[in-house]
């Protein structure tokens, strides 16, 4: 049996976003090649799969300068969500020294084209560089993303209104977003609904938070919060749960 050609450079970019996310993705042995081939001949969708693949170490030796070379190759095809992956190369220092004025300019120009992970990356350097104001009203945009970007945004909104920053101290403003956050799968927000729900003696559904958090979060972000909860009024308990190491119950 003859094997299959693989698609033509001019095939791949007259493919719709859909169908070209879709056959780069195919498994077999020469998605990698077809990958780069068609990175190498500009179709900005391959090049940001490349620079991904590069970064992560996945598939390719990993890479970070080739993979900052990448999406910068893509973003100056006006790709933005290859823009906002040059930001993020910037923010982290992944292939190149860290430039925090360069990402910030690379999340707003895409975040006022609507990209939502750079909305809500703007919106994060906004309240870094201590501009609470401008960095509200970019969450606030963030917040309307169905998925985990607008999980994510809520929480920091919650956050605003718990600490006052922007607006009013608001408790119940900040418990009603942290409740948005959470069950949107955002691990901090189900942190931070925990921690108001204990606060109000709602121990058990506190406790069923916590044992969430654990599903998504960070190492960083799971070493924090067991450091809070040994100062607060769960202590074991609510230890035990965010660790998983509550004893099994018949």
């Amino acid at each position: 049996m003859t094997a299959p050609v693989p698609p033509s450079l001019a095939q791949l970019s007259a493919m719709g976003a859909d169908t070209l996310a879709a056959r780069l993705a195919e498994p077999g042995t020469d998605r990698v090649e077809l990958i780069r081939v068609a990175a190498e001949g500009g179709v900005a969708q391959a090049q940001i799969v490349l620079g991904q693949m590069l970064l992560d170490g996945v598939e390719l030796p990993a890479d970070p300068r080739a993979a900052f070379g990448w999406f910068n190759r893509a973003a100056a095809s006006h790709d933005m969500f290859a823009l906002n992956m040059v930001g993020r190369c910037y923010e982290l220092g992944w292939g190149v020294a860290v430039d925090p004025d360069r990402a910030t300019e690379c999340y707003r120009v895409a975040a006022g084209r609507g990209l939502a992970e750079a909305v809500y990356n703007y919106a994060t350097q906004l309240a870094l560089k201590g501009d609470h104001e401008a960095a509200l009203d970019w969450y606030r945009r963030a917040a309307d993303d169905p998925g985990l970007i607008g999980a994510k945004a809520a929480n920091y909104i919650g956050s605003f209104h718990e600490d006052g920053w922007a607006v009013a101290v608001d408790r119940a403003q900040a418990f009603r977003h942290y409740r948005i956050a959470a069950e949107g799968g955002d691990f901090r927000g189900q942190f931070n609904l925990a921690r108001l729900l204990a606060e109000d003696g709602a121990t058990e559904e506190a406790l069923r938070w916590l044992r969430r958090v654990r599903e998504t979060a960070t190492p960083a972000f799971m070493e924090k919060a067991a450091d809070h909860l040994r100062q607060s009024s769960l202590r074991q308990v609510g230890l035990a749960a965010l660790l998983g190491q509550e004893s099994p119950t018949c």
